[in-house]
C-alpha cells in the first residue's frame, strides 16, 4: 500500500468491500465471483489522473453484498477509524444489495464524522464494456476530494453515490435489480448531482459539531427485527416474535400514515412487548411520506400501545438506528427517545408523529 503522499494533494482511501464492481465471470461455471482489487484497478486507468493521492484498503476475502454482516461494518469502521487522521476522504466500494444497510449503520456509527465517507458500486462488473462502475468510481472520488475555500470537505457525512445522484447514506433505499439508477431517497432530495458541472444542496449537507470529536462506535447489537403488516398476518407468528426473548426493537411496517388494523390481539402483544422492556418502532410500507400515528385511529391505537413513531426513516435505517442504539447500553425508554430524535439526518420530524 502507497503511504508517500504530497502536501498539497488530497488523500482518499479507497476501502474494496467486495460486490458486482469487482467481480468476474467464472470460464467454467459463467457465474460471477468476486476477485480482487488488482482486477479492478486494471480496468480504472483512470486512477492515476487524479489530483490527489488515493490508497487503497481491500478486504480480504471480498464480501459478498448479500454475506454483509453487522461484524463486517464494524470491520469498516476500524479502517475508517485507523486511517482517519491520515487521510481526506472514504470511498467505499460495495456490493448494492445491502448498501442501504451499510450506509445506514454507518451514518450512526462514525459519529460526528467530519469527512466525505462515500459508498458506490455498481449494476455490472468493472469489466464488462458498459459497465456504470467506471463512472460510478470516478464521481465518488471527484465528490470526496472536494473542499471549500477555507479547505474543509464539501461533502462531511456518509453518502452513496450512483448514477450521478449523491445521496444522505441513511435515506437510501435501492429501488431496482436492473436499471444504472438503483438507489434514490424518497424523502429527502438529492446531497449533489454530477452532470457537466458537480451541483451541490449546500442547505441539506450535514455539518459535525466542532465542539465534539469523532467517535467511531466499533459494536452492533443485532437483536432486532422487521415485521411488515399485511391483511390475515397470523396472530400465532406474531405472538411467537414479540414474546421472543432474543428480540429487543421490532420495527413495524405499518400501513399508510402508520396504521394497523384494530386486532386486539396485535395491541395487546404490542402492551406486553413494551412492558417487557422492547422497542416498537412504526414506519410506513410506502416508499414516500412519513408515519402519523396521530391522524387516524388506527395509528393512534399503536401509540396508546407504547409504539414509538419512525417518521419517515427508511427501513434499512429504522433497523440500524435501533441496532446502533441496543449496542450502547441504553435502557428502552432512552432508545425509544432517541430513536424519535435527529441523530445524524436521518429523520423529518412532523406535527402529527
Amino acid at each position: 500500500m502507497n503511504s508517500n503522499f504530497t502536501v498539497h494533494k488530497r488523500k482518499i482511501l479507497l476501502i474494496y468491500t467486495g460486490g458486482t464492481i469487482g467481480m468476474i465471470k467464472n470460464p467454467e461455471s459463467g457465474a460471477l465471483e468476486s476477485f480482487d482489487f488488482e482486477h479492478l484497478s486494471r480496468h480504472l486507468p483512470e486512477l492515476a489522473e487524479f489530483d490527489c493521492d488515493i490508497q487503497a484498503y481491500q478486504f480480504n476475502p471480498p464480501v459478498d453484498s448479500s454475506d454483509m454482516s453487522p461484524a463486517l461494518w464494524c470491520d469498516i469502521v476500524r479502517v475508517v477509524s485507523d486511517f482517519h487522521p491520515l487521510v481526506d476522504g472514504f470511498v467505499i466500494l460495495h456490493g448494492t444489495d445491502t448498501m442501504a444497510y451499510t450506509a445506514s449503520a454507518l451514518s450512526f456509527m462514525l459519529e460526528n464524522i467530519g469527512k466525505p465517507v462515500i459508498l458506490t458500486g455498481s449494476q455490472l462488473p468493472i469489466g464488462v464494456l458498459r459497465t456504470d462502475g467506471r463512472e460510478n468510481i470516478i464521481n465518488a472520488i471527484e465528490l470526496a476530494a472536494q473542499f471549500d475555500e477555507h479547505g474543509n470537505p464539501l461533502i462531511q457525512e456518509v453518502a452513496v453515490y450512483f448514477d450521478q445522484k449523491l445521496l444522505r447514506g441513511n435515506r437510501t433505499t435501492k429501488c431496482s435489480a436492473d436499471n444504472f439508477s438503483a438507489f434514490t431517497s424518497y424523502n429527502l432530495e438529492p446531497l449533489a448531482t454530477t452532470g457537466i458541472n458537480i451541483k451541490y444542496n449546500f442547505p441539506i449537507l450535514l455539518r459535525p459539531d466542532k465542539s465534539a470529536p469523532f467517535t467511531p462506535h466499533f459494536h452492533m447489537d443485532a437483536s432486532v427485527i422487521a415485521i411488515t403488516l399485511f391483511p390475515g398476518i397470523s396472530q400465532r407468528i406474531i405472538q411467537h416474535v414479540f414474546d421472543s426473548e432474543d428480540v429487543k426493537g421490532i420495527v413495524l411496517r405499518t400501513f399508510g400514515a402508520g396504521n394497523a388494523p384494530r386486532l386486539q390481539w396485535l395491541l395487546d402483544a404490542v402492551r406486553k412487548a413494551t412492558l417487557k422492556g422492547k422497542v416498537v418502532v412504526n414506519i410506513t410500507q410506502c416508499q414516500q411520506g412519513t408515519v402519523q400515528m396521530g391522524m387516524y385511529a388506527t395509528g393512534d391505537q399503536l401509540r396508546k400501545a407504547g409504539v414509538v413513531s419512525g417518521h419517515d426513516m427508511t427501513v434499512e435505517c429504522a433497523v440500524t438506528k435501533l441496532m446502533f442504539l441496543f449496542a450502547q447500553n441504553l435502557n428502552a425508554d432512552d432508545v425509544r427517545r432517541l430513536m424519535e430524535q435527529n441523530l445524524a439526518g436521518e429523520l423529518t420530524v412532523g406535527e402529527l408523529s
